[in-house]
């Protein structure tokens, strides 16, 4: 990867880090999962509903497919690199810290075996400890 493309995603990185920073500024209650779900999809990512499709929920674990138009889908489609590795290193430790600042026992992780390019959605399980 040449030297252009690393300033783009070190950029693209620190300016969704900023953005989660910002947003989590402002402390939220929530008293179920599907509340932080909806927060964090709708509210902190601006996914529209209608993209986002909730596969399992209960008390303890989510599992949430998404199929909008991302930015971090169409970033790696123009660098022509692979989103697994885009996503890993821009989405997913912010999508983490976010998370984790909105409830401090939350995980959450990507299904990289299930991911656009490879799929026709994006799936990430988020569990409660």
């Amino acid at each position: 990867m040449n030297i252009i493309k690393k300033i783009i995603l070190f950029m693209a990185k620190i300016i969704f880090y900023i953005y989660g920073f910002l947003w989590t500024i402002k402390p939220r209650k929530y008293n179920s999962i599907e509340e932080i779900i909806n927060d964090f999809y709708i509210n902190f990512l601006r996914i529209d509903k209608k993209y986002v499709h909730i596969i399992k929920i209960d008390k303890k674990e989510a599992i949430i497919r998404c199929d909008n138009p991302c930015p971090i889908l169409k970033l790696s489609m123009i660098l022509n690199l692979d989103t697994k590795f885009v996503c890993k290193y821009i989405s997913e430790p912010v999508c983490s810290y976010v998370l984790k600042r909105m409830n401090s026992k939350i995980i959450f992780e990507r299904n990289y075996d299930y991911i656009r390019s490879y799929k026709d959605s994006c799936e990430e399980h988020i569990y409660l400890q």
